[in-house]
């Protein structure tokens, strides 16, 4: 009897498990971390519904892969049983190496380390442990297999996990904005030279794509009160590291022990949960600057955020810093942890380090940028760039 499980996702409906290998790898303790690893790290505290995890976007990513897969093959391109599984293998654990609240402490808790460098290692360990049944997964997610196409899959500008993670967060953020036809996208790809390429029935379904994208961008990933509470987090861990603040392990180790020498299996071990509590700790510590940070967080008592097309003005900002002065009794450079500006910047497009092809029914293929179309523009490939500043309040 043939091997399946059947998983129901909100976004998706039912995701199928057909693989033993695939299944031994979700029960893994490296991948059963990624549930708890929350996917929007702290946009909850804006959008309430949005606590889903790495392990709800990582399955959802999986369940694309094989239709996008399937639909190659449907097409004619030569895909063994051993490159499905690997192709599937690599998008389930292309986000193995994420961190505590994800993106928002990348650099932070590991600095110098990428998370993409942390799946790499653990794709690696886990193929020791998988005696070398990973191998083909590890060189499509490294790009080092002959089938390029593989790897686009995986990571590109129409890959799985932006298929996914754009259906997922606007679902449960709520924010319709970033629904995209994901099916309708995936019935059109297609290989041509070895590359993906999308046929040109699907343009409109690439335009509402990038334009999803940009907006999720801004109304969730950069909303101003997001960015500022993702701010304040960072300044947290620095501030603890600074000050020398006690935590328990694995955190403090990642806090206060050399931080070269990176310890995968502490990483393993490290995640929200584990800086909830430090957090929680940390909100009646002695350090004003510390606690009054973490209780802004755990109670939802953020800083003040602007956004602004120009840089805050000098005296503005010494204006600010007065004012948290008078306000916690604090000297000028504790002030610096509360009052501080900086820059947003989101990109649609890359069009010189990622293309998004269309195939014409004549057989020539053109990048998205070339295409004769009103909605797609050069100036799609222009960063915005917002100013801000947070403050007390």
């Amino acid at each position: 009897m043939s091997f399946r499980k059947i998983i129901n996702d909100p976004v998706h409906g039912f995701i199928t498990i057909n693989d033993e290998l695939v299944a031994q790898i979700i029960a893994h303790p490296y991948y059963q971390r990624l549930r708890r690893i929350q996917q929007m790290a702290l946009a909850s505290l804006v959008y309430p519904g949005a606590v889903h995890t790495r392990l709800h976007h990582s399955l959802g990513a999986y369940h694309l892969m094989g239709i996008a897969l399937n639909e190659l093959k449907s097409k004619g391109t030569p895909i063994s049983s051993e490159e499905e599984q690997a192709a599937k293998i690599a998008i389930l654990l292309h986000d193995i190496g994420h961190g505590p609240f994800s993106h928002a402490l990348e650099n932070v808790l590991t600095e110098g380390v990428h998370h993409e460098a942390i799946s790499l290692l653990l794709m690696n360990k886990l193929n020791d442990e998988f005696n070398g049944r990973l191998q083909m997964a590890l060189e499509i997610f490294e790009d080092k297999y002959p089938k390029k196409f593989l790897h686009q899959l995986v990571s590109g500008q129409l890959d799985m996990d932006r298929l996914d993670y754009l259906s997922r967060d606007s679902f449960f953020s709520g924010v319709s904005e970033g629904v995209v036809g994901y099916d309708r996208i995936l019935k059109m790809l297609a290989v041509h030279e070895g590359e993906l390429v999308v046929e040109e029935k699907a343009i409109y379904s690439i335009e509402k794509f990038l334009v999803a994208r940009r907006l999720m961008y801004w109304q969730v990933y950069l909303h101003k009160t997001v960015l500022c509470a993702e701010q304040m987090l960072q300044r947290i861990i620095k501030r603890a590291r600074l000050i020398g603040a006690a935590a328990h392990e694995p955190l403090q180790q990642f806090l206060h022990t050399d931080r070269q020498a990176f310890d995968v299996e502490a990483f393993c071990r490290l995640d929200d949960y584990d800086v909830h509590l430090a957090m929680k700790q940390w909100c009646n510590h002695p350090d004003i600057v510390l606690s009054y940070l973490c209780n802004g967080i755990i109670n939802r008592r953020l800083l003040k955020v602007q956004y602004s097309s120009i840089p805050a003005a000098p005296a503005l900002v010494e204006e600010k810093l007065q004012l948290a002065q008078k306000k916690l009794g604090l000297g000028s450079e504790a002030a610096g942890w509360l009052v501080f500006t900086g820059e947003a910047v989101s990109r649609t497009y890359n069009f010189e380090d990622e293309h998004i092809r269309i195939l014409f029914k004549d057989g020539t293929v053109k990048d998205i940028s070339e295409v004769d179309n009103a909605l797609i523009i050069k100036d799609t490939s222009g960063k915005i760039r917002k100013q801000y500043i947070c403050f007390t309040r």
